[in-house]
């Protein structure tokens, strides 16, 4: 076969026989010839500027994305390109978070933390996480743990997927349940079908009092109506993502009513990298010996 003259942000992982491991550190991509890189791996969190040097690379023949999410890279697929995703690699680290949000918010933690900078105690009663109806909406791997990680605590859980499988049910059952939940986590991937999943009609269907919390994509919530509903004073939001992003200092949405907001940090902790690193040398020793690549989600 070929050589595979793989780039990613590690100098130091273990390769295969077979293949040259390419990094800033020998590769700078600003300032090189990519033509001869084949395996590709965007920098973590690098966005647009990282994707837009896969077009540099006329031979490459797999774009590895760190990320579970993939929307933004789908522009670049081309004949003979394969986009893998990193399904798996975020499950803890946006779990996690997501199940923080919830907890945080519904317990009044960013109303405790602005009270403590101005040394102000102010004993209040919030919301509690326990007995609340949960609906996950989304329920692939990162959707099962946030459920596994709620397990721990009195709540009911009902998972929602396009699917309906692994006992969840369909996306579109959900805003029967809509009225009913305390809780709604997003981490669905964004397509032309979950763009504006939850618009104003949807949003206005929330119980009062309910929380939205969003680990997915921003535009899954329709930005505008958010902020409408949220200065009504009727529901609460936890967002890691948001629409625009970055969120623009002067944006409506910093200062809604009911909002805590965080910058897209889900997947972003310690146990990014060496989930991240296992993922890419198991994706290269798969490449090496011929054999089909884990997390194939587009195909030029």
């Amino acid at each position: 076969m070929s050589k595979i003259v793989a780039w990613t942000q590690w100098s130091d992982l273990k390769a295969p026989t077979g293949v040259e491991l390419l990094s800033s550190h020998n590769r700078p991509l600003e300032s090189s010839d990519l033509s001869d890189i084949t395996f590709y791996v965007p920098s973590y969190m690098g966005g647009k500027v990282a994707l837009d040097y896969a077009s540099k690379m006329p031979n490459l023949s797999v774009l590895q994305m760190p990320n579970a999410g993939y929307d933004d890279a789908l522009a670049y697929l081309r004949p003979g390109l394969t986009l893998c995703n990193a399904s798996g690699v975020h499950d803890a680290s946006t779990a996690e978070l997501a199940v923080a949000l919830a907890l945080a918010s519904r317990r009044g933690f960013p109303t405790f933390a602005r009270n403590q900078t101005l040394g102000k105690w102010d004993h209040q009663r919030f919301n509690s996480l326990s007995d609340s109806k949960i609906g996950v909406i989304g329920f692939g791997s990162i959707g099962k743990q946030v459920a596994k990680n709620l397990s721990g605590f009195e709540v009911e859980v009902i998972g929602f997927s396009k699917s309906g499988r692994d006992g969840a049910k369909k996306i579109e059952e959900l805003d029967s349940y809509l009225p009913t939940l305390d809780i709604v986590i997003l981490i669905l991937p964004l397509n032309a079908e979950s763009k504006h999943l939850f618009n104003a009609e949807r949003l206005a269907k929330m119980k009062d009092g309910a929380l939205i919390v969003n680990v997915a994509r921003g535009p899954i919530i329709d930005t505008d109506a958010l902020v409408k509903e949220l200065n009504r004073g009727r529901i609460h939001a936890a967002l890691d993502v948001t629409d625009p992003e970055p969120l623009p200092q002067d944006h409506p949405l910093w200062s809604a009513k009911n909002v805590f907001i965080v910058p897209h940090v889900g997947g972003n902790t310690t146990a990014f990298e060496p989930r991240a690193r296992k993922l890419i040398e198991s994706q290269l020793e798969l490449l090496a010996g011929g054999q089909p690549l884990k997390n194939v989600v587009g195909q030029g």
